[in-house]
């Protein structure tokens, strides 16, 4: 074995030079920077500004590395769990530069020892938590009276908010102006200051992840790396004293995943007019996010089995109206009950049978073959019948060479997109694709024109017309639209409804009673909806899709696990269309309509709208001909114009779904 090359500061860092002059590096050898956390931004700035050159540093923090630190913490793996933060970071600094002087602070920064941490350094850097507001404000203060420059930057989404305090400029709580303020307004004005453009608000996709009370609030690795690279870029200014660096009340906000960068001078920081009419929104902004606020302390360090991994992937299966009607039993380490319910006839979509419900029965057994790829493990599956609801049996066999399925990844990522898409035909290869997803049990027919298209809509038109107005749909209404959340775990969010929002303004009001509704359709006011949910998305729509029996069973008694294997199709087709980039919306309304021997029994009450299901199924049948009373599945297909996933079904939990 070859003996360690010996550690040459000069050949280390060379690759350094031409950005930085030689004379620049070896001055950068003799700086010492202190850096006051050593978790998602400070470690990183520690080893970032190690690899710049920089020969000493004084770093602080009390915290130990634990799992939930492995999404944005430089020094955060599975050996450093438990570990102080302090020293697996000076030793990773080590490793780079083992000539580094480091003092270690392993009780963190206290009223205590702030000057001893600070005597000494050229520049401070803040790597606190963001809710350690009281000893930030502490160290600003001392590094404001003792002269040394200091920075903040923040990870906020994927981008970074930063400013420069300079001796003798405006200080920290200039800027902030924290002093005499409740805790919960000094985190928002320390917020507001960093990011006063908020350019990272639009893709803030579950904001009830935000709590401020609970000092808990998501961040990712992205903005970690840009805060250490600002930091690194504006060191390099500070300490070699390049040009001016612009100080506070200059701050800067760049972020990558929106591809901005905003600059502005603050010159009364956040008391500003406009900085004041920005906190007054903040401050309802962040209460409604209080209300509602799901966060939740790190889960408890105790893995999963691979099963209830599996499972917890397999939740993620469509259901209509996001009912997720299935329930699961762990038997053992390979083996799994799949408990669906019976058939219920007054349910107001369920038709031939309880049809719906054996569909995405299916589609989760095919999420869960799908899922169980990635653990290793064959799926197989077998009905057992119904017994007061019905059962499947599930085994995962462990197989080592058995290769991840590539739609693996895209069971989260598959979802509903109601609104309208772009009008690109669909291509003969994207086709041929979701053609072999669906396998030869079943056959998709394609209706592309804009006359065939133009025939689903005003099915789907009739069909939204006939359920806005009929009683029994009412409460179904009422229970699936939340209204609170961007992700919904029990419905379907009201923005993911396909509608603008004077329009769910009024939707709202006339769905806390049914005397409102039917007021609103004695006024036409299903027309609109209609419009905003059928016409326009549908006629904006590369096609519409129907997928009917290649073969019918053969017989009823295999009728359930023929619709099973016929759901696991229909959701490897759904997964293929995902993994080409495409949207899809089901449109089973007019389906479900359209069975007469089905209709439900409550529009006997109304005989005006029985009249008008029974006419929509004869009509159902004209267009469709033979194939109506063989389809499965209809639905539109297309590239979407946007992103709509930040408001979206979400899915219960997987401890929810377990019954024992």
């Amino acid at each position: 074995m070859p003996a360690p090359s010996p550690f040459i500061y000069d050949v280390a860092f060379s690759r350094n030079l031409g950005w930085l002059t030689e004379a620049e590096q070896l001055a950068l050898r003799g700086k010492r920077v202190a850096i006051a956390g050593m978790g998602g931004v400070g470690g990183v700035h520690l080893l970032t500004l190690t690899r710049l050159g920089i020969g000493a540093f004084h770093i602080a923090d009390f915290d130990r590395f634990d799992l939930a630190n492995f999404n944005r913490q430089a020094g955060a793996t599975m050996g450093s769990v438990g570990l102080p933060k302090v020293e697996v970071m000076a030793k990773l600094a080590l490793g780079i530069n083992p000539e580094l002087r480091i003092a270690e602070f392993p009780t963190g920064v206290s009223p205590d020892n702030v000057d001893a941490f600070l005597d000494g350094v050229d520049l401070f850097v803040d790597g606190f938590d963001f809710f350690a507001i009281d000893i930030r404000r502490l160290v600003f203060a001392r590094c404001a009276e003792r002269g040394i420059p200091a920075m903040t930057a923040g990870p906020i989404g994927m981008g970074t908010g930063y400013l420069v305090f300079l001796p003798g400029g405006m200080t920290f709580e200039q800027y902030f102006r924290l002093e005499g303020q409740p805790e919960a307004e000094q985190y928002l004005r320390f917020l507001v200051g960093l990011v006063p453009r908020g350019l990272h608000r639009p893709y803030l996709v579950d904001p009830a992840r935000t709590d401020l009370a609970g000092k808990r609030g998501p961040s990712t690795a992205a903005g970690c790396e840009l805060c250490a690279g600002v930091v690194a870029a504006t060191a390099v200014k500070l300490l070699l004293r390049r040009g001016d660096p612009r100080p506070a009340p200059y701050h800067y906000h760049f972020d990558a995943y929106r591809g901005r960068l905003a600059i502005s001078r603050l010159p009364f920081g956040v008391a500003g007019p406009w900085q004041r009419v920005k906190l007054a929104i903040a401050r309802r902004v962040y209460a409604d996010m209080a209300r509602h606020s799901k966060a939740q302390p790190p889960p408890a360090a105790a893995a999963r089995s691979p099963v209830e991994e599996i499972l917890n992937l397999a939740r993620w299966a469509p259901s209509s109206d996001n009912i997720q009607p299935w329930r699961f039993d762990i038997m053992d380490a390979e083996r799994v009950i799949v408990r669906l319910p019976g058939h219920d006839r007054s349910a107001f979509y369920e038709y031939r049978a309880g049809e719906p419900t054996f569909i995405a029965g299916g589609a989760l057994l095919e999420t869960l073959r799908v899922a169980a790829t990635l653990w290793k493990r064959r799926t197989a599956w077998t009905y057992l019948g119904e017994d007061g609801g019905h059962r499947i049996e599930v085994q995962f066999t462990p197989q080592a060479d058995l290769p991840a399925d590539p739609l693996g990844s895209y069971l989260t990522l598959r979802s509903v997109d109601r609104f309208p898409y772009r009008l690109r035909p669909l291509t003969e290869a994207e086709k041929a694709a979701l053609g072999s997803a669906l396998g030869e049990r079943l056959a998709v027919t394609w209706h592309e024109t804009p006359a065939e298209r133009w025939k689903f809509v005003r099915l789907g038109g009739v069909a939204t017309d006939i359920r806005l107005r009929a009683a029994a749909a009412f409460p179904v209404h009422q229970r699936i639209i939340d209204w609170e959340h961007k992700l919904s775990s029990t419905g379907i969010p009201a923005g993911a409804v396909g509608l603008d929002r004077l329009t769910l303004r009024v939707m709202r009001w006339a769905l806390r009673r049914w005397k409102r509704t039917r007021l609103l359709n004695h006024i036409g006011a299903t027309t609109l909806a209609a419009l905003e949910m059928d016409y326009l998305p549908g006629l904006l729509s590369a096609a519409f899709f129907t997928i009917r029996p290649a073969a019918p069973p053969a017989g009823d008694s295999g009728r359930i696990p023929w619709l099973l294997q016929a759901g696991g199709d229909i959701q490897r087709f759904w997964l293929a269309a995902t993994r080409l980039g495409l949207a899809m919306q089901p449109s089973l309304a007019a389906l479900a309509l359209s069975q007469r021997n089905d209709i439900p029994v409550t529009f006997a009450q109304d005989p005006a709208l029985r009249r008008k299901a029974e006419k929509l199924a004869l009509s159902f049948r004209a267009a469709l001909g033979t194939d109506a009373e063989q389809l499965l599945f209809v639905g539109r297909i297309g590239e979407p114009r946007s992103d709509h996933t930040a408001c979206r079904s979400a899915r219960l939990s997987l401890a929810d779904l377990i019954s024992r």
